[in-house]
């Protein structure tokens, strides 16, 4: 008797990811509906794992694909499109191999075990952009940036900004003062214990400071927050073991411990000297990325951030590699109020009951209190133990209010990224990449920033399909 065939369980996100994304040159991208706002000139570049296979070979973890980068150009009513895998040397040589060469975060080098020892980790250049005045620079936390054509997305080379060193990391969360135009950064040496390296540099990406703090152990820190004078790091209970990963017995990703014991460290840095201001220590929690922070009238920090109650999140996103997702997590927007002199936690709240992500507030509000955040959430009919997200929302942090767009089944936006209205300051629009399940299909949709839960104002067609990305920008023109 024949066994029948249980039916499947992937969801239509999976095909955006099912094959390597294929790279298309600068293309006039048809408008789908609506208009381009007048206002809108600048252009939207995001970044993200295109490829997670090589030679029949599946990489191990959503963060191991090779970057590459989506910019749509926004001209006198018009958009083009331009997409393009970064041209590392690692890149280069694992497509002239056509196999896997290198570890990553959650893949093993190849081979056998005494081949993989030492063996370095590949510069995937696929998790954010950094838009600067000459030059577009591709980010990886484990290393350098790569330098790329604004326009063409060509890519140019490793970018030392004047001061990195080959090994030194950078980040793929700086944060630009919109009003001095300083940029703001950080990288983890690695060792039995680490240094978390900070970096200033000028509106032209150039390093002009550097400090050091000592950390214990090796943390996983991927993101931080300006807020007004001060920079904030929260160091979760989380810590790597480093000699399996480097022995090459296991990924580091697999190396990660989850240490509750240890809480969550609360760092204060002054943005002017980058030196430590204070160091507190707090309940465990992880976070990924952060909204935003400012300094009160009172005087104190508050920081608004996305709090998972533990490190469960890192095999959730092994699971969207592999297809279909079997681990549940509880993400929520939450805020910390903060003693600069102390580091220690005056307050805190959650302040929205949904599991959302890619938290983002409009730039020009970066390091100051905002009223809004946009956001990346499930719709309220999803069943989010084995879906992606699905809708982009406004958080109104006066009001405490959510405003959402709902996108339609099967469809997968994005982070929602901020632009302002080049001839209206009192207008802003926000745009995502939504990946269209019913139609396999990729487009770019832009909403009035205030009015998510309205049509959106137009959709463009791309060419071929954008696998689901990480980070975005949107730099104006001028």
């Amino acid at each position: 008797m024949q066994t029948a065939t249980p039916p499947s369980t992937r969801k239509a996100w999976a095909n955006a990811i099912a094959q390597p994304a294929t790279e298309f040159p600068l293309t006039p991208l048809p408008i789908l509906s609506g208009r381009i706002p007048q206002g809108l000139r600048g252009s939207l570049y995001r970044n993200g794992p295109a490829r997670l296979e090589r030679g029949g070979q599946r990489m191990g973890h959503w963060f191991d694909g090779d970057g590459a980068i989506l910019a749509v150009h926004f001209t006198d009513a018009t958009a083009t499109g331009v997409y393009r895998y970064v041209q590392t040397p690692a890149y280069q040589e694992e497509a002239a191999a056509g196999k896997l060469l290198y570890p990553n975060y959650g893949t093993k080098a190849a081979g056998r075990i005494w081949e993989r020892w030492g063996k370095p980790v590949k510069n995937r250049a696929n998790t954010s952009v950094l838009p600067l005045p000459d030059k577009l620079l591709a980010l990886w936390e484990g290393g350098n940036p790569y330098a790329l054509d604004l326009k063409t997305l060509e890519t140019w080379g490793r970018d030392r900004l004047d001061y990195l060193a080959e090994g030194d990391s950078f980040s793929a969360h700086p944060k630009s003062d919109p009003e001095t135009g300083e940029i703001f950064n950080f990288g983890i040496s690695l060792g039995l214990n680490s240094n978390l390296n900070l970096y200033k540099s000028d509106s032209t990406g150039k390093i002009i400071q550097k400090g050091t703090i000592p950390l214990k152990g090796i943390p996983l820190i991927h993101d931080f927050v300006l807020a007004g004078s001060y920079l904030v790091f929260f160091v979760p209970p989380l810590r790597v073991n480093l000699l399996p990963a480097a022995l090459g017995v296991s990924s580091f990703g697999e190396a990660m411990e989850w240490r509750p014991q240890l809480g969550t460290q609360i760092l204060i840095v002054d943005r002017e000297t980058l030196s430590l201001v204070a160091r507190s220590e707090a309940d465990p929690w992880f976070q990924w990325h952060f909204a935003n922070g400012y300094v009160n009238q009172q005087g104190s920090i508050v920081v608004e951030f996305i709090r998972y109650p533990d490190f469960g999140t890192n095999q959730r996103l092994q699971d969207i590699a592999m297809g279909e997702i079997h681990t549940v997590t509880n993400e929520t927007l939450w805020q910390v109020e903060i003693n600069p002199k102390t580091g220690t936690i005056i307050a805190e709240r959650e302040l929205l009951d949904r599991y959302v992500e890619f938290p983002v507030v409009p730039d020009a509000q970066v390091g100051q209190a905002s009223r809004s955040i946009y956001l990346a959430l499930h719709r309220q009919d999803m069943d989010h133990r084995s879906e992606i997200y699905s809708a982009i929302a406004r958080f109104d942090c006066q009001t405490q209010t959510l405003i959402e767009a709902d996108l339609g089944k099967n469809r997968y936006p994005s982070e929602p990224i901020h632009a302002p209205d080049a001839l209206n300051p009192e207008q802003g629009w926000v745009l995502t990449v939504v990946y269209d399940g019913n139609s396999n299909q990729s487009e770019v949709w832009i909403y009035d920033s205030n009015a998510l839960d309205q049509e959106p104002a137009c959709r463009l067609q791309l060419p071929q399909v954008i696998p689901l990305s990480f980070h975005g920008r949107w730099k104006s023109v001028g």
